[in-house]
């Protein structure tokens, strides 16, 4: 949260780490107010609690009217007395069976990005359900589509502080090099440990080792996080970044969030939402971009001081 360091020291506002640095207590004159982990505290209990549910956030968002990737939510069996009788393999079996492309495995809490895993068997899918659920207490579950792109909104009272798309790492074939000789010789040393490990994790050694054609272009990841390689790409003014922002008011004002990011994507040339995250997390971004994530938290804690006179 080095913004919100930088925010403090630039209007004089004492501000003291705890718990790790999670919980971040700011002081100006009697006024204490505090953030914890992403969420500077704009949001209400209820919006927060919502937006990180993936299960949750979808249910309001179809009942809104609002296009959006389905999510389905299984709880923890050590949760037995909140599972119902059936218990859940069966309907994640069924999920399976209706998607017969993939669907993704994930923990329905969380914005981190991590613990994410696209599955097409049941050995797959018994496997990724149970690395989730050993340090979670439930699972989200959704099919898996091709996300044509990827676009983040970061939204202050349902107004566009940023928006960019994520562009995933790809290689471009030249007939000769493999999928694997091509992702190392095309990845910077420092972005390695963020682009190879999921796409070895994902792919088999036949894909790795196969030439890849002249002229063919191969996405290295299927996920669109930053954290796993993908650019920031600032979206200018046009078509697709209003298009992308007005559904990501929509879904901003159903769950009633002030501050958050939307993240919008592209499947079959219509918009849905896929996340909502009401803890704004932006290190990857500042990489790129840090004047871009100072701007958009600066004006994030203006309210807060400024709402708090």
């Amino acid at each position: 949260m080095d913004a919100v360091k930088k925010y403090c020291v630039r209007h004089g506002i004492a501000i003291e780490l705890r718990s790790e640095g999670w919980l971040i207590v700011m002081h100006r004159g009697p006024r204490r107010h505090f953030a914890f982990g992403y969420d500077i505290g704009l949001n209400s209990a209820i919006a927060h609690r919502i937006a990180n549910d993936k299960a949750a956030t979808a249910e309001v968002l179809e009942i809104s009217g609002i296009a959006c990737i389905p999510h389905a939510l299984f709880l923890n069996p050590r949760l037995n007395e909140f599972v119902a009788a059936r218990g859940s393999w069966e309907a994640m079996l069924r999920l399976l069976e209706r998607h017969p492309s993939g669907i993704v495995v994930k923990p329905n809490e969380g914005t981190t990005g991590k613990s994410v895993f696209m599955v097409s068997t049941k050995p797959a899918l018994e496997l990724a359900v149970n690395r989730v659920l050993a340090s979670n207490a439930s699972v989200s579950i959704s099919p898996y589509v091709n996300i044509e792109r990827e676009v983040r909104v970061v939204l202050l009272d349902h107004l566009p502080v940023v928006v960019y798309d994520k562009d995933r790492p790809s290689v471009t074939g030249d007939g000769k090099r493999s999928l694997l000789e091509l992702a190392l010789a095309a990845t910077p040393v420092e972005q390695r440990s963020a682009v190879l490990p999921g796409m070895v994790g994902d792919l088999d050694r036949a894909d790795l080792d196969a030439i890849l054609p002249l002229g063919q272009r191969r996405v290295l990841n299927w996920r669109h996080n930053l954290d796993s390689g993908a650019r920031p790409i600032l979206l200018e003014q046009g078509e697709i970044r209003d298009a992308c922002v007005k559904i990501a008011i929509e879904a901003a004002k159903a769950i009633d969030i002030r501050f958050g990011s939307i993240d919008v994507v592209q499947v079959d040339g219509g918009l849905q939402i896929l996340e909502i995250n009401s803890g704004v997390m932006m290190e990857s971004l500042n990489r790129f971009h840090p004047d871009l994530v100072d701007d958009a938290y600066s004006a994030a804690l203006d309210k807060v001081f400024h709402e708090a006179r």
